[in-house]
């Protein structure tokens, strides 16, 4: 979301402009709100959209399919915007970064002139030294280095924006699913020193906010030092984060089924602070299928998980991700995964056709789905996994929940929150009540959202 800036007041050096668009997970959303922070300090205030902008940032992700295509096209607009700017002599700076950058930057250098440089996830706090080489017209026109450790130490204190925000704690990939691209784009796992995550946590709690969600793309695979050097578990770490003043709510995303330990699971019936929502990916009901994804767990493994979960929490409720029409899945394999959905009774999920990505083990496999199958089964879980959501959300009818007030909502005297359950609530209420967790009567629901009364 952009907001609009002031104008720089008369005499001062007139403000330049950022728009960033940030495609795919919630990682990313992360690393563009860090890129604003360490652009703040060279006058970049927010633009609206691209043609406000002095520098245009494509914060990318590769997982889906098009993904790079996506870009181009995307790059084939802002050409046309930046030459408009340049007959009116306002120069325009393009980047590309994230994911795609780190995957394909001497491609995008290649065929897409109109993009200055390209910056990898792990890189974006350089930033303001690529920029200059740009001015300058000097040095690499690539940023592409795995540095994560110097990444987190280069990046300036967070600024929060709301009484909500991102905490990334853990990056990278070790698991080297099949079909994924993380491993190749986002590097080796790194968990982040202890101590830093609790100063940034203090620091965000200092501006305001109620709710932290620690981010990584296996974030329960957390095993970050300590002052004193030892290792720390994300349930450790949650349990200190727990105890910072202000922060009322936690949450962690993405998780790895292969990393709910005991001590984790447990903690969702101890600690009050963190929510009773968790986003525990299966990718798949069928165990065969899960083999061939090297997803280290069988569907059984992972019922057990839920309900060993479910013991802890009993009102906890699961969403997940699925992909369907992976290489060699047969028909019996996606029943299979339906009678898991059926199982296990998901508050919400995200579902995709398989698709190739470039350099991973599963674009050469043999028993490549048709495009149609694909089409069908997908169709066919998303129906079960769409009344699944509804049903879930009808059942908060009647009840009160604590909803964390996040910002105004769409209509004049409205307000918009976050259930405990990651639900949307809107309902009538003063925008002073912003900040703070109020209870309200759920009287409506839809397949996305509540609405309440409080």
């Amino acid at each position: 979301m952009t907001h609009p800036e002031k104008e720089s007041p008369a005499g001062s050096a007139p403000v330049k402009r950022v728009y960033i668009e940030t495609y795919g997970c919630q990682m990313n959303v992360y690393d563009s709100d860090r890129m604003r922070d360490v652009l703040a300090p060279l006058g970049y205030a927010r633009a609206d959209a691209p043609d406000e902008a002095d520098l245009v940032v494509l914060n990318t992700c590769h997982i889906r399919e098009k993904a790079t295509e996506k870009v181009y096209s995307e790059l084939g607009r802002l050409r046309a915007h930046k030459d408009r700017r340049a007959e009116t002599g306002q120069a325009t700076t393009i980047v590309v970064a994230g994911c795609v950058a780190q995957a394909e930057g001497e491609e995008i250098m290649r065929r897409a002139p109109v993009v200055d440089f390209v910056v990898g996830p792990q890189a974006y706090h350089k930033l303001p030294e690529l920029i200059a080489r740009t001015a300058r017209a000097t040095g690499d026109r690539i940023d592409a280095t795995f540095e994560p450790e110097e990444k987190f130490d280069a990046l300036p204190a967070p600024r929060a924006e709301g009484p909500t925000a991102f905490l990334s704690v853990q990056e990278g990939c070790d698991k080297f699913c099949t079909f994924c691209v993380v491993p190749y784009t986002r590097g080796a796992e790194y968990s982040r020193p202890v101590d830093q995550i609790v100063a940034e946590a203090k620091a965000l709690a200092a501006q305001g906010v109620r709710e932290l969600t620690l981010l990584g793309q296996n974030v329960n695979a957390y095993h970050g030092k300590d002052g004193g050097g030892a290792e720390t578990s994300l349930a450790r770490l949650l349990r200190l984060l727990a105890r910072i003043e202000g922060v009322e709510r936690l949450r962690y995303t993405t998780s790895h089924p292969v990393e709910m330990t005991e001590e984790l699971i447990a903690l969702h019936g101890d600690e009050p602070k963190l929510m009773p929502y968790l986003h525990l990916p299966v990718q798949s009901g069928s165990s065969r299928v899960l083999k061939a994804m090297n997803r280290k767990h069988t569907a059984e493994e992972y019922l057990a998980i839920v309900e060993k979960l479910r013991a802890a929490r009993p009102d906890l409720a699961l969403s997940t991700d699925f992909i369907v029409g992976f290489p060699g899945e047969t028909e019996k394999d996606f029943e299979d995964t339906l009678a898991l959905v059926r199982a296990v009774g998901f508050a919400s999920a995200f579902s995709f056709k398989y698709s190739r990505r470039p350099g991973t083990p599963a674009s050469g496999m043999h028993g490549q789905v048709e495009e149609d199958v694909k089409t069908d089964r997908l169709a066919r879980l998303q129906s079960l996994l769409s009344c699944q959501q509804r049903g879930f959300n009808d059942r908060q009818i009647g009840q009160t929940l604590p909803v964390l007030v996040a910002e105004r909502g769409r209509k004049p005297g409205q307000v918009l929150g976050k259930s405990p359950y990651l639900q949307s609530v809107h309902f009538e209420g003063d925008a002073g009540l912003i900040g703070q967790i109020v209870p309200v009567r759920i009287i409506d629901a839809s397949q996305n959202s509540l609405t309440g009364a409080a």
